[in-house]
């Protein structure tokens, strides 16, 4: 079994310019993804998505915008450890590829890095099978908040 990559396309019913807003806003990401987000726009730039409730048993996960292509592309890493700088071998890269189709937006979305991280067969295993599911879960609650965002313009 390969661990290395997540790979998925779903269709949005919402411009490129909607759903590149809904992907990479915080305020937007608080709606489908995280309980909490603060990260600016700007590549380089550190920040944070939270899951759950922090004061108590939530998780904080640390996020760097690696890239930002106004309405076609948008990537980060994370899962990297507090005060280190993201790179290839200690986070993940999630990207965001838009793509008009239609009326709407075809999103392919790709999570990598399980494989460089040196983690073990079990963790990789763990880690990746984590994620799939999450992101099974959470871009479809993306495609459906979008559509709202996009109705709503």
């Amino acid at each position: 079994m390969e661990y290395g990559t997540i790979e998925r396309e779903i269709y949005i019913e919402a411009s490129p310019e909607v759903v590149f807003d809904v992907v990479s806003n915080p305020k937007h990401v608080r709606e489908w993804w995280s309980d909490e987000a603060e990260f600016g726009p700007e590549p380089g730039k550190p920040g944070w998505v939270g899951f759950g409730d922090l004061t108590q048993d939530g998780h904080k996960a640390q996020l760097t915008v690696a890239d930002a292509v106004p309405y076609t592309h948008f990537s980060f890493r994370w899962t990297h450890e507090e005060g280190e700088v993201a790179a290839r071998g200690n986070s993940n890269l999630v990207v965001f590829e838009l793509v008009p189709s239609g009326g709407g937006t075809l999103l392919k979305f790709t999570e990598s890095g399980f494989r460089e991280r040196g983690w073990d067969e079990a963790k990789a295993a763990a880690q990746h099978a984590d994620h799939s599911n999450g992101w099974d879960h959470f871009l479809s609650r993306l495609g459906a908040y979008a559509a709202t965002v996009g109705a709503a313009r």
